[in-house]
């Protein structure tokens, strides 16, 4: 269940000043969307296409109007949202990230029909973008570097997107959260890249590199929305293989308990999951994992990652949010006792006086922005507390 304010002052707090910071950022970016802070002075930098990150913003404008429930905020958040516009027919996999986040919460109260159809149609983008043989959508060429990539921050977003097509969509959904899946087990922890190779072959991906800190919270969140968003098209064993992989993905990072327990079996023509070896985890066991974890693991002396930290508290809410739905009541605690403990961490030790997150890492490989606020991280820091607080629906987006 929810937190209710007396639970969490220090949640209601965080929320007002994440609100307030979003005002701040408006008033200073005007029409641009910002990318990162400096944690000194606040001052953003920004573009004006928006980049992979332009849904972040869009989203975090999207909260602020719900929550005030002011026409101004409503028009500053659909504006925003209608600015991601061209992103639509870029190639590039990150369409996941610039329009399920940057629509969906458009599709609360007051339903702008207008993002509605931005997403429909990059969804469809999408689709037309889909490998069947690969089975993944591409990352794409629109940032340079080879087109033919599985990389991990392709699946959020792009999962519930691709699954709102209905059946086509659906099945190019679960095809592209089970490669990246499948990819995941054959290294610990998990690769975040890996390029197409000969035949239907894969070869380790450079960049980003190996103990990347948003591996597995990007990973995490696209199990979640495929759990959620495939419900209806899931067999059991297909519902089972992704619970499994919730199990092995959160297997550091929880109090030790039984594990997850598959879906009792649904009669329908369902997706299938792709034959597993029974006794082998998709992620074997890993050392325990710090609320906030670093930028790159095999620097662990380096700059956290605050960023990682936040989408990690989004994806555990989530994934309770369905464990509970199942029965799952253990497993359900255990999930929001960690992402609870995450965000009040993020929030008493990371969260500056003007309500900016910060001691985020945007590129750790090339020193880009160590220690700065990000601005998907202000955005899933905003979210995991109005999830913790009753304030969202843990599926608008």
């Amino acid at each position: 269940m929810p937190e209710t304010a007396h639970d969490t002052p220090w949640a209601d707090r965080a929320w007002t000043a994440v609100l307030e910071r979003t005002g701040q950022t408006a008033a200073e970016v005007g029409p641009r969307f910002p990318l990162y802070a400096d944690p000194e002075s606040g001052t953003w930098k920004s573009t004006s296409k928006g980049s992979w990150t332009g849904g972040f913003w869009a989203g975090l404008l999207w909260l602020r109007a719900l929550a005030s429930g002011a026409p101004q905020d409503r028009a500053a958040a659909a504006a925003c949202t209608g600015r991601l516009a061209h992103w639509a027919d870029q190639d590039t996999a990150t369409r996941g990230l610039i329009f399920w986040y940057g629509t969906a919460l458009a599709a609360g109260p007051g339903d702008d029909r207008t993002a509605a159809a931005l997403r429909e149609e990059a969804a469809r983008s999408c689709l037309a973008a889909y490998d069947p043989q690969r089975q993944l959508v591409p990352w794409g060429a629109a940032f340079g570097g080879p087109r033919m990539l599985a990389r991990v921050d392709s699946v959020p977003g792009l999962v519930p997107l691709l699954a709102g097509l209905a059946a086509e969509g659906e099945r190019a959904a679960y095809g592209h959260l089970m490669r990246h899946l499948t990819l995941s087990r054959t290294e610990c922890p998990p690769r975040p890249a890996w390029q197409a190779g000969p035949g239907d072959g894969w070869t380790p991906g450079a960049e980003p590199a190996p103990g990347w800190s948003r591996t597995t919270p990007w990973l995490m969140l696209g199990l979640a929305d495929g759990l959620h968003f495939l419900t209806d098209g899931l067999d059991s064993r297909a519902a089972g293989a992704l619970w499994e992989a919730v199990d092995g993905l959160t297997a550091a990072r929880l109090a030790p308990g039984d594990g997850f327990t598959a879906p009792r079996p649904a009669p329908g023509d369902r997706l299938t999951a792709p034959r597993l070896t029974p006794t082998a985890p998709l992620v074997s066991p890993v050392p325990p994992t710090p609320l906030i974890p670093p930028a790159q693991e095999t620097h662990p002396s380096g700059p956290v990652d605050t960023s990682a930290a936040a989408i990690e508290s989004v994806a555990l809410l989530k994934l309770a949010a369905l464990a509970r739905a199942t029965g799952r009541g253990s497993d359900a605690e255990r999930l929001t006792a960690r992402a609870r403990q995450i965000l009040h961490r993020l929030c008493t030790g990371h969260l500056s006086d003007r309500g900016a997150l910060t001691d985020g890492c945007y590129d750790a490989d090339r020193a880009l922005a160590p220690r700065h606020e990000l601005i998907w991280g202000d955005f899933f820091l905003a979210l995991g507390l109005a999830l913790l607080t009753g304030r969202a629906d843990p599926f608008v987006t």
